[in-house]
């Protein structure tokens, strides 16, 4: 009798850890700089109110899996680390302790003459848009150890080789030449599957940041180059495979998944090609929990501007943009948990006026970031 009171016990403790909450959050918080090492600098030096608010909107939500967009790289991830230790000081601290990040394709110099102003050394001219290596990185803080062995990155992939790739035209004329096109590669900073062990089983996130869909001409370089960056999603999970960064063949997992990120991409509303977005929010493998906040319809409401001539939900809006020159507030920042997760909540971090944490959001000037963080609550099944 007692062995089985024993395994119902064990049964019953396998079962609540399965059904734990996971807390899955996607932040791009600006952290990036002019130049190289000025992150960490400004993280040593304490004095820096933007990285105060970034903190104090990450210990107020307290995700437990972390995805950061525009963190500048270094290899020794010294920033990373010093900027997770400043999360887990104070009162409030949020102890995130297994961290990953990678090479990206910013600021490389690819050698070629891309914006066709007779240099080939501008940040135009790189991989990706940057100053220097490793400029609006990418990195993941979790609370639960991250399988960094079986990481999968496509930094590498050249455009070119995308299966129904968008070249970019001016015509007929190929823009950039076709010998160049030939060296782009597709990422403007990476593609990431990451394995991360949590309660119940293992969850890969899909991490990536694609380049906004303006700053270029009829040739709609970044346009394309958004969509098709959103596409390689849609593509590795309905089984296509890639080669990774050191040529082993890749597929999706068979395992739950999230797509996450800041894509640039908008769904209704501003400018991009709006089929690449739309195939992940309607992707039968991919559920779409439509985060809202009352912050972001006070805010369209009250700006105005390019908001007045959306079309698309004004509370799902994630980005607050130029009213007047830009394109208005817009939803760009996403959290997509796989169909077979369950979803128990979700919402996107902007306070209205007058509420807790709007001191980290501000009103008419950056205080944190133009970006609000994205999460979303599931429980592995």
């Amino acid at each position: 009798m007692r062995t089985f009171f024993v395994l119902v016990g064990l049964v019953m403790a396998a079962q609540l850890a399965t059904a734990e909450t996971i807390r899955i959050a996607s932040f791009n918080a600006s952290l990036s700089r002019s130049g190289p090492g000025l992150l960490l600098r400004d993280l040593d030096r304490g004095e820096d109110p933007q990285i105060d608010a970034v903190v104090g909107i990450l210990q107020t939500v307290r995700p437990d899996i972390l995805l950061l967009n525009e963190f500048d790289y270094d290899g020794s991830q010294l920033a990373l680390n010093r900027f997770a230790d400043i999360l887990a000081t104070g009162e409030s601290g949020l102890r995130l302790a297994h961290r990953f990040s990678a090479p990206v394709n910013t600021g490389v110099p690819s050698g070629m003459d891309l914006n066709g102003d007779g240099s080939t050394s501008g940040p135009a001219d790189s991989f990706g848009y940057g100053r220097f290596p490793g400029q609006y990185g990418m990195a993941i803080l979790a609370r639960f150890p991250i399988r960094a062995d079986d990481v999968a990155t496509f930094r590498l992939l050249r455009w070119a080789e995308f299966p129904d790739a968008l070249q970019p035209l001016d015509g007929a004329a190929p823009i950039p030449s076709e010998p160049e096109w030939q060296r782009l590669r597709l990422s403007s900073k990476s593609h990431w599957d990451v394995p991360v062990e949590v309660p119940g089983g293992v969850l890969h996130l899909l991490a990536s940041h694609p380049t906004p869909p303006v700053f270029d001409g009829p040739e709609d370089f970044n346009g394309k180059r958004n969509h098709d960056e959103i596409a390689f999603w849609r593509q590795y999970i309905d089984g296509t495979v890639f080669p990774d960064d050191t040529g082993v063949p890749r597929r999706a997992p068979d395992a739950p998944f999230v797509v996450l990120g800041d894509l640039n991409a908008d769904p209704v509303d501003g400018d991009g090609r709006h089929e690449g977005i739309l195939s992940l929010l309607t992707h039968p493998r991919l559920q779409d929990p439509a985060p809202q906040s009352a912050g972001a319809a006070e805010a369209a409401r009250i700006q105005a501007g390019a908001n007045r001539l959306h079309d698309g939900p004004a509370s799902q809006d994630t980005a607050d943009w130029n009213d007047t020159r830009g394109p208005g507030n817009l939803r760009v920042d996403y959290v997509l948990p796989s169909v077979d997760l369950t979803v128990l909540d979700a919402g996107v971090f902007w306070p209205a006026q007058g509420t807790p944490g709007a001191e980290w959001i501000g009103t008419g000037k950056r205080v944190s970031s133009d970006h609000r963080l994205v999460w979303v609550d599931v429980t592995l099944p």
